[in-house]
Formats: C-alpha cells, sequence, structure tokens
C-alpha cells in the first residue's frame, strides 16, 4: 500500500509535469491546485510548513523525473573508504548528486575527488537502485542510486566543505552510517562486486 508520502510526491510530479505541458489558463490552476494539496498532504505526514514544502518543489521546473544520485565504493582489502558529512555528522560512500552535463562515471570520480581528496577511476556499474526500495528513510524526491565500485588513482585524504573525515573502516565494525546516503547493506553488497568483477549490474 502506498504511504502518504509516495502518494503526495506523485501528485506533486503530475501537477508539476501538467503545468510543463498546459497552456490553457484554466487546466493550469488546476494542476496547481493539485500541487497545492499535496503540499498540504506532505506537511499534515511531515508537521513541516506547507509553502517552504512548496517552495522546495517548485524549484524543480518541466517534466518531473527521479533525480539521480551517484555512490562510488573504494575497497583496500576487508575495509571501505567512508566519508563523514557535514550535515549530519554520519559516514556514508562518497557521492552526491549528478551534475548536469556530467555523465555517471564522471559524475562519480568528481564527487569522490571533492568529498575525500583521493582521485579515483569508474571501474564497474554495480547497481542502478530506487531508493524508496531499499530501507532509506524516506525523502521529498524520487531518487535513483547508481553505485559505483571504483579504484583510487591518486591523491590523498582531505575533508570538504561538504565533509568532516575521511576513512577506511572495516567491514565488520562500520561507523553509523547516513542512511540517507548509504546502507550498510549495500556496502557489503559492492564489496560482493568489487570481489566479483563478472557479477551482473543489478537493477530494480
Amino acid at each position: 500500500m502506498s504511504s502518504t508520502l509516495d502518494l503526495a510526491r506523485r501528485l506533486l510530479a503530475l501537477s508539476q509535469t501538467g503545468l510543463h505541458f498546459c497552456q490553457e489558463q484554466y487546466d493550469r490552476e488546476r494542476y496547481e491546485e493539485i500541487g497545492e494539496i499535496a503540499a498540504q498532504l506532505l506537511a499534515l505526514d511531515s508537521n513541516r510548513d506547507v509553502q517552504k514544502l512548496r517552495e522546495l518543489w517548485v524549484a524543480e521546473k518541466g517534466y518531473a523525473t527521479p533525480k539521480i544520485d551517484v555512490r562510488g565504493a573504494i575497497f583496500r582489502a576487508q575495509t571501505v573508504l567512508l566519508v563523514r558529512e557535514r550535515v549530519d555528522g554520519k559516514w556514508t560512500l562518497p557521492g552526491g548528486w549528478a551534475d548536469v552535463n556530467d555523465s555517471p562515471a564522471y559524475a562519480v570520480e568528481k564527487e569522490i575527488e571533492q568529498e575525500s581528496g583521493f582521485t579515483a577511476k569508474a571501474i564497474k556499474l554495480a547497481a542502478v537502485l530506487d531508493r524508496n526500495k531499499h530501507n532509506h528513510p524516506a525523502f521529498l524526491f524520487h531518487i535513483w542510486k547508481i553505485f559505483f565500485i571504483c579504484e583510487i588513482t591518486g591523491g590523498e585524504p582531505r575533508e570538504s566543505y561538504e565533509t568532516t573525515g575521511v576513512d577506511f573502516f572495516p567491514l565488520d565494525a562500520l561507523p553509523e552510517l547516513s542512511t540517507g546516503r548509504t546502507t550498510a547493506a549495500q556496502i557489503l553488497r559492492m564489496y560482493e562486486h568489487h570481489l566479483k568483477r563478472e557479477m551482473a549490474t543489478e537493477f530494480d
């Protein structure tokens, strides 16, 4: 059964896409009303301000599509490279939103360098996952997560404006994870892909 968030997110997407294609004023008003109702549903479910939710959503224009989050998994022996997010103080595989005009591989390589200080090469596309299906906390936008197996080519660890720590952790002693970004199950699954490069890319 769909949650309130799922339903409200779908209504917001219909509103956004309808406003993108629609020229007739009365129909535009109806799509705007659909968006307003969806924002009110989200506010009721999350105790967040309706206006702030609407402002966050309307920053997105055009046909509504999932957002793309890229993550790079780098292993040394039985340890994994993690960065500590400045926002919540928890750890994750380096990565973030893919930028317009970047290829997926370049996007993850750029994120690794920006967040960890290491330069890296994307070696294998391991998984393309629907965030909703993998035990992440609820989030306003619908997100596809793209996981790459990567290898370090240079650089050295350093903090950034987004991160306050860079380190390798044993797979059996992971720190507190920023589960909106990366889960322990995903890290362990990426390690299997690291060990068995011939494994097929996973997708939802």
